[in-house]
């Protein structure tokens, strides 16, 4: 898609964006959605980029950034990894991020966080974390990691902007509305540190089984929605 097109798209869906200053005074957790090799590493797999991309590749390097700085901090993380199993279709998406394959480990930059204290890892097999944290008891393991650690707001970065991470954040968002996150009061998207696919127009029309999908008009797509729902968005994140 045109540029022009895109900014003209920018300029009558404008999305607010504020500073986000981090203190120890205010419990924030670090979310992070879908850091996947599936998602993220060229070549990986069927949804993986096909060639270095400059978005996601941004987005991983913003993303380890604020990990490294929320761990050095002893900050609580929450990350989601999706996986599913090979017999268990997610239409429309073709087989991806298959467990027991690479496609569904965090990528290299990240898989430290396999043995972070302070992080929590939750494989899901859906779009939408929140709904892939319940446990067959009717339990919520990220309700539980919000209340456990007092939790007063979440900044959450990954991908994808328009799909799995504005899926999450706006579930999160209907939870707290609902009072089932009682401390929780601000759900913070950082920009910078999210991401989407690119499937041009031009590709699209050759294939009847997709749709096409700009990159950076869905990626800002994504945002405009999330902010109409309520999240907060960061245009930089700042620590004391």
């Amino acid at each position: 898609m045109a540029s022009h097109t895109v900014q003209l798209l920018k300029e009558q869906l404008p999305v607010e964006q504020q500073p986000l200053q981090l203190s120890p005074d205010i419990t924030t957790g670090l979310v992070l959605v879908d850091l996947v090799n599936g998602f993220c590493t060229v070549g990986a797999g069927n949804l993986a980029p096909r060639e270095p991309d400059e978005q996601i590749s941004k987005m991983v390097e913003e993303t380890v950034r604020l990990s490294k700085l929320f761990s050095e901090k002893k900050w609580p993380i929450f990350a989601f990894l999706d996986c599913h199993h090979p017999d268990v279709p997610e239409p429309p998406y073709p087989p991806h991020c298959i467990a027991g394959t690479d496609e569904a480990n965090l990528v290299p930059d990240l898989q430290w966080l396999e043995d972070e204290p302070n992080a929590t890892l939750r494989r899901k097999d859906c779009i939408d974390g929140f709904l892939g944290s319940i446990e067959k008891d009717g339990s919520n393991v990220f309700i539980d990691w919000v209340k456990n650690n007092q939790i007063k707001q979440v900044l959450v970065v990954g991908i994808c902007t328009d799909i799995c991470v504005l899926d999450f954040v706006s579930s999160a968002l209907s939870a707290r509305n609902r009072g089932f996150l009682s401390t929780l009061e601000n759900v913070i998207v950082y920009p910078r540190a999210c991401a989407t696919f690119d499937l041009p127009l031009h590709v699209a029309r050759n294939n009847k089984d997709v749709v096409a999908h700009p990159q950076e008009l869905m990626h800002h797509i994504g945002l405009y929605l999330a902010r109409g729902r309520g999240a907060k968005i960061a245009s930089e994140v700042l620590f004391d």
